[in-house]
């Protein structure tokens, strides 16, 4: 185990992780963050490697009487991914499913109008996807995040994470092209939080201050490109 905290801040680890995926820098990509966590992780990313970002809006389905474990989650255009294993376990009936997933499918569709507002949801063909958070639990979430991108065009497709269980990760992979996670852990109850020396819950205006700074970012460096641009043709 580690001393302290491999990461101090969301934004330093995604900083770490840019550097992994240094080859995507200027080829296009698009880094997607899986709100909250996984927007101020992909901040960094998106600016290192010249990518646009922008969020992908999914929730945990909560298991009822232990609502910070979930037991598969839900995309934003409905479909329901479950962690089938879990649901036989814990004897989940189809009606308590669907009870779970009405209560989250309305929080979803808050969010994706609270991020994104009337912008429509960015063409992902032919490009490579990022899909970004701040780290795994179960992977579900991940999981759902990287079928929903598949279905929206993604051909290559990279599931990026600063920290993950073991076994998480070997569940992430069948739906991913490629996977990058920089610190795996075997230690069980596992904590994402527990890997950060600050790991603060993040609300919808923090996530559309992260969105808005990113955009006068590119904005600044388009600027500065066609400033450079002009000088150098006089």
């Amino acid at each position: 185990m580690y001393a302290q905290p491999p990461y101090r801040t969301r934004r330093e680890a995604g900083e770490r992780l840019a550097e992994a995926l240094a080859d995507y820098a200027n080829r296009s990509a698009i880094v997607l963050g899986i709100p909250r966590g996984g927007v101020a992780v992909g901040v960094p990313i998106a600016l290192a490697l010249n990518a646009e970002l922008d969020t992908i809006v999914l929730r945990k389905l909560p298991i009822p009487w232990e609502p910070e474990a979930g037991f598969g989650a839900i995309t934003a255009e409905g479909d329901i991914i479950l962690n089938e294993g879990m649901v036989r376990r814990l004897g989940l009936t189809r009606e308590v499913i669907e009870r779970q997933a009405e209560r989250v499918r309305a929080e979803v569709e808050r969010r994706a109008r609270a991020y994104r507002g009337d912008r429509p949801f960015p063409d992902l063909g032919g490009r490579p996807v990022i899909v970004v958070d701040d780290g795994l639990a179960t992977g579900y979430t991940m999981i759902a995040a990287l079928q929903s991108a598949r279905r929206r065009g993604a051909q290559e497709l990279v599931c990026a994470v600063p920290v993950s269980p073991r076994d998480s990760l070997a569940a992430v992979r069948p739906w991913a092209d490629r996977v990058v996670c920089l610190v795996t852990s075997e230690v069980y109850p596992f904590a994402v939080a527990s890997f950060y020396r600050e790991f603060p819950d993040m609300s919808d205006e923090e996530v559309r201050e992260l969105l808005r700074e990113f955009r006068e970012a590119g904005q600044s460096g388009a600027d500065r490109e066609s400033g450079a641009d002009r000088g150098a043709k006089g």
